[in-house]
């Protein structure tokens, strides 16, 4: 049996916070190997110290990083962690390089993709400038880039979020390195861009013989493209094991619980088990089935009909060009339902939940809400059926004001549409929405940037529910989230629904959730619906190829789960 390529032996990292406190501990002395020609993922939550980890191996952790003195990364027979910075850099790279998670942070929007990719090749491999162009080129077809010799004078902005994932990609395997980490390469990828990443990824992994250390926090892809798997949670391994071993026979209750967490395709239960559950044993009360579906004797609470919507861009000096968002699309919510609409970037999923806010015009068409058609009434006429219609967007991290404290986050829409007598009965029911969604009273005086992601997007939840809504848009509102997050945030959807009776149209490019949560699903594809139909109906039976495409495409991870 050949030897591993890398060798992590009883690494601890801790992080210097200022002079009144200890250092925090983020790695706790853990062990692993990748072995040679192989892919090995490592798995856990948001803080459980993934990254840390495996920025440790190629020395990019910050200045206030202490690495103890007994940990060791052996690559190449010698412990890398103790090599000079001159070593680091030429192993970096060159021998060990690494896709980040988001690429529009980790490409320079000033230079084209092509001098991004040459400067590697100039630097690492002393390629000269038309050489490097030409491999450059060569880079992007073999990533899968359309005309690459085109595409090589485009600027990052100028990219799909999966082509310029296929650029990192490009970048990394430049100089054909030994060892390749991904670092959460398909986190915010559609389900179709990120199959293919996974897919071009075991390709290349298997031209070029390389290594993978390919981290994630979902469960879910790791059936796609790993060998074996590594648990992490709290800066400790959990479970170490064969991918097969860990998602049919797991050891550890953190290991189930992170399977549990994730919906599964083959069962609905009534709440999704969290990660307490499990390390408290109680998991047999949430397992009960929910059913979902429509009748046509469920009341009608919105219709759309025939919604277009166009965009004009600019073309040239003084040219534009006509682009339909949304092509004549028709369908209804029905009162205390749940409509997931799925489809690829693009599909024009998110452009119908803005439209039907108003927040895009329509260029024509209905929107009905009990009978009266939003699109027509005036803006002072509009501002009664606001409140009763909300939205919760993708990032909490941007739909939240950080100058205002969460207090105010929650008063502000109950004073503009005269919720509440007072300020002090405005300040009472945003208690009450608090403990709703899972905060404490404490939690109305603090600033959003001292919240998780997750319980930012509990804020935001709990802002939609002052305006006491009837219609909740959930724009990939969990898209972002850890998967044990999400569980609580699904299940927190699921309660609201349950107790108000709430309808939702909930925007998706994640299948098994939709699945999960939807009554009916709206598959939708340059901007028109291709298919609609209750949700277990277009899962057992999709008439559409297209439909068939998107379904293919569910990570092979909740394949194995239900199996």
């Amino acid at each position: 049996m050949t030897d591993p390529i890398l060798q992590v032996k009883n690494l601890d990292i801790r992080f210097r916070i200022d002079k009144k406190h200890e250092p925090f501990r983020a790695v706790k002395g853990i062990s692993f190997d990748v072995p040679t020609n192989s892919t090995v993922a490592l798995v856990g939550e948001s803080g459980s110290g993934k990254s840390v980890s495996a920025m440790s191996i190629l020395g990019l952790l910050p200045e206030n990083a202490i690495i103890a003195p007994e940990s060791e990364v052996i690559y190449g027979g010698r412990n890398i962690l103790r090599a000079s910075a001159s070593e680091k850099l030429a192993i970096r790279g060159k021998e060990i390089s690494v896709i980040f998670q988001e690429p529009m942070t980790s490409l320079n929007p000033v230079f084209p993709v092509g001098d991004q990719i040459a400067e590697v090749l100039t630097q690492h491999m002393g390629l000269s400038g038309k050489a490097a162009r030409e491999r450059a080129v060569a880079l992007l077809a073999e990533v899968g880039i359309p005309n690459p010799a085109l595409r090589v004078n485009s600027f990052p902005h100028e990219m799909s979020g999966g082509q310029q994932q296929r650029v990192m990609i490009a970048m990394a395997i430049a100089c054909e390195p030994k060892l390749l980490i991904a670092d959460e390469p398909t986190t915010a990828l559609d389900v179709t861009i990120q199959k293919q990443i996974l897919d071009l990824l075991a390709s290349l992994q298997e031209k070029h013989h390389m290594s993978v250390l390919f981290i994630t926090h979902d469960l879910g892809v790791v059936g796609d493209i790993a060998d074996t798997v590594v648990v992490m949670q709290n800066g400790e391994i959990k479970e170490q094991g064969q991918v097969h071993q860990i998602f049919h026979d797991p050891k550890d209750a953190y290991t189930k619980a992170l399977l549990a967490c994730r919906p599964r395709l083959d069962r609905r239960p009534k709440r999704l088990p969290v990660i307490d559950d499990f390390l408290r044993g109680d998991v047999a009360s949430k397992l009960e089935e929910r059913p979902r579906g429509t009748k046509e004797s469920d009341a009608v609470i919105l219709e759309v009909k025939n919604l277009y919507k166009t965009f004009f861009l600019k073309e040239g000096f003084f040219g534009k060009r006509e682009v339909a968002a949304v092509k004549d699309v028709n369908f209804r919510l029905r009162k205390g339902k749940t409509l997931g609409l799925v489809g690829e970037s693009g599909s024009g999923k998110t452009t119908v939940g803005l439209t039907l806010m108003r927040l895009h015009d329509a260029t024509s068409g209905e929107v009905l809400f009990e009978g009266k058609n939003l699109l027509s009434l005036t803006d002072r006429e509009m501002m009664a059926y606001r409140r009763r219609i909300q939205i919760i967007f993708q990032n909490p991290y941007a739909s939240l004001n950080p100058r205002m404290t969460v207090g105010q986050i929650l008063v502000e829409p109950m004073k503009i549409h005269s919720i509440g007598k007072d300020q002090a009965e405005r300040v009472e029911h945003a208690f009450s929405l608090l403990k709703k969604v899972g905060l404490s009273e404490a939690s109305f005086y603090k600033y959003p940037h001292e919240f998780s992601g997750g319980q930012r997007q509990r804020i935001a939840i709990a802002r939609c529910l002052t305006m006491k809504p009837d219609v909740l848009i959930c724009d990939e509102s969990v898209s972002a989230l850890d998967v044990s997050v999400q569980a609580q945030v699904l299940n927190l959807l699921q309660d609201l629904q349950d107790e108000f009776g709430l309808s939702y149209i909930f925007i998706s490019h994640d299948l098994a959730v939709v699945k999960y949560i939807s009554d009916q699903v709206m598959v939708m594809n340059e901007g028109a619906v291709v298919e609609i139909a209750d949700s277990d109906q277009i899962y057992l039976n999709p008439q559409q190829d297209y439909t068939r495409k998107l379904l293919s495409s569910i990570p092979k991870g909740l394949e194995h789960q239900a199996a």
